[in-house]
């Protein structure tokens, strides 16, 4: 099989993965909604977020670290060496997730912002999870590193099934037995909300423990044929482990870190304004439980591509073969703004109604929210593909500086608008989000035109799906406008207007880009979409 033919192999299944766990965390932020009600939700929010960072500097990025690692050593046949980064991979693992585990446990108090003390039990309560999710990343990296993603994707469905029914069980179950107000009822209901987060990652590591013990003899097959003449230490090992994955972290924690900073930045100032914790915890809540949640959709596709590509460029890179990896950059490029540019469109001409079919319990401000904010879609996903691209060819530190820069600039600006104008509220950390990812594609896209002579597809990879995605959004709207005044039936409008959206979108991207056949089969899902576009007689 050729390595583009592995490549969208991998990505389509991680893809196929990736969006069926999405659409299962979105189905269950709506009865979750519903348990801890809007305040609930705020300090389930400030909580994850918090989690989030410590689980970046922990565990994060650790499965594309040991996928570029162990992917290096099995392009060169080091089959021994590549098991013993697995295996210091793992202490590693321990040593810096069970440190942070520990500083989510007792130092939540001077984590979150003073105003938002009641998001503690949560934090808590995902402390454990810290742990657990560090080993987890390194199991799916070292076997997304054999090019072998379904153990990956099945683990993903699995922690996301299981996170969903834990989550909103425990959360119905805890303030059932220990809500006595409105107060108590949203701490235990967000501290509930977590423990879904833990039931779903240790579900996710047993069965990638399941999963290695079932290769476990192929795996020590593989090492005995190895006749590599250096066997690297496990001195060497840990010296590697630190030196390439701790870079490739920091680069994942400033570049997530953002979500962390703008809410502590966010609750701050505008409690210095005078404006009260519940109204903050009630805004930012709708913000990152219901537009992050919805645009975070697509953009798994884009990581779910950036997974599937990072050993491939790592291989071609280390055997320097700089051509075939610029071929794999541009590939994975296409095909994820394939998809999130008519994402991004229609989730802003169909807002409204989606965030009212989705999430009856939020506002006006949420539909708004994700209105004006579906842009950065596009942005975000081309920053992540960069981003992974850097890192692939051993610029980990320039992935890093350029985090570094876009992260100072969004806190700069972020402040400044929440100074000057405390009216803006919540939408400006909408534009400041949509700021930091602009600024990190801009300057991943420098490096990697610096070291690998890359030059980006403008027209080919964003303009002409750009334009067939535009046709589509204004069709779409129109259709849902004609349905919507003849039913007055949201739920059923919505259905149908995207269905009849991705039929005009993709006889819209055939005609704009003129794609053939044989072409449209390399997609995610592409022979099933060249089978339907044979049906309705777009290829003949």
């Amino acid at each position: 099989m050729s390595k583009k033919n592995t490549l969208m192999k991998n990505a389509t299944l991680l893809m196929a993965a990736s969006l069926i766990s999405r659409i299962i965390g979105l189905l269950y932020r709506r009865p979750l909604g519903q348990v801890l009600g809007r305040e609930g939700l705020g300090y389930y929010a400030y909580a994850s977020n918090l989690y989030a960072i410590l689980l970046l500097v922990s565990s994060y990025s650790i499965p594309m670290a040991v996928s570029k690692v162990v992917s290096e050593r099995l392009a060169l046949k080091q089959y021994k060496n590549a098991h013993k980064v697995f295996r210091g991979a793992l202490l590693y693992a321990l040593l810096v997730g069970g440190f942070a585990a520990l500083i989510a446990l007792f130092g939540g108090r001077f984590l979150l912002p003073r105003n938002q003390q009641n998001a503690i039990l949560a934090l808590r309560v995902l402390a454990p999870t810290i742990l657990l999710s560090a080993i987890l990343g390194v199991f799916r990296g070292y076997f997304q590193a054999h090019n072998t993603m379904m153990p990956t994707s099945i683990s993903q469905i699995s922690e996301q099934l299981v996170n969903a029914v834990v989550s909103v069980l425990a959360g119905y179950l805890l303030i059932k037995g220990f809500a006595k107000n409105k107060t108590t009822h949203a701490i235990y209901g967000a501290a509930g909300g977590t423990m879904g987060t833990g039931a779903g990652v240790l579900a996710g590591l047993i069965f990638m423990i399941f999963v290695y013990m079932v290769n476990k003899n192929t795996i020590e097959r593989q090492m005995e044929r190895d006749i590599s003449e250096k066997e690297e230490s496990f001195g060497e090992i840990f010296r590697i482990i630190f030196h390439l994955v701790t870079p490739v972290i920091f680069t994942t924690f400033i570049y997530n870190a953002s979500a962390y900073l703008d809410s502590y930045i966010f609750s701050s100032i505008q409690g210095f304004h005078g404006i009260s914790s519940k109204v903050i915890s009630e805004q930012y809540g709708e913000f990152s439980n219901y537009y992050i949640t919805l645009i975070n959709v697509p953009l798994s596709l884009a990581s779910a591509s950036a997974s599937a590509m990072m050993p491939i460029v790592s291989g071609n890179y280390a055997t320097g073969q700089k051509e075939d990896a610029n071929n794999q950059i541009s590939e994975t490029i296409k095909l994820t703004m394939f998809i999130c540019i008519p994402a991004a469109v229609g989730l802003s001409v169909l807002a409204h109604p989606i965030m009212g079919v989705l999430f009856p319990g939020s506002t006006r401000l949420a539909s708004n929210l994700l209105m004006f904010g579906a842009i950065s879609v596009i942005f975000s996903a081309l920053s992540t593909i960069t981003n992974s691209v850097l890192q692939s060819i051993g610029q980990q530190k320039t992935a890093l500086f350029n985090a570094a820069i876009s992260l100072v600039l969004n806190l700069v600006i972020l402040a400044l608008m929440l100074l000057i104008a405390p009216g803006i509220g919540i939408y400006a950390l909408l534009i400041v989000n949509i700021l930091f990812a602009v600024s990190m594609c801009i300057l991943n896209g420098m490096a990697i035109s610096k070291y690998l002579g890359y030059k980006n597809e403008i027209k080919d990879s964003y303009g002409k799906p750009f334009v067939a995605a535009a046709g589509m959004g204004l069709i779409t709207r129109i259709i849902y406008n004609g349905l919507f005044e003849l039913t007055k039936r949201p739920s059923i409008c919505l259905i149908i207007s995207i269905v009849i959206a991705v039929v005009v979108y993709l006889i819209l991207f055939v005609v704009v880009t003129g794609t053939k056949e044989e072409e449209m089969k390399r997609f995610p899902f592409g022979t099933k979409i060249t089978a339907f576009l044979h049906l309705i007689k777009i290829y003949r």
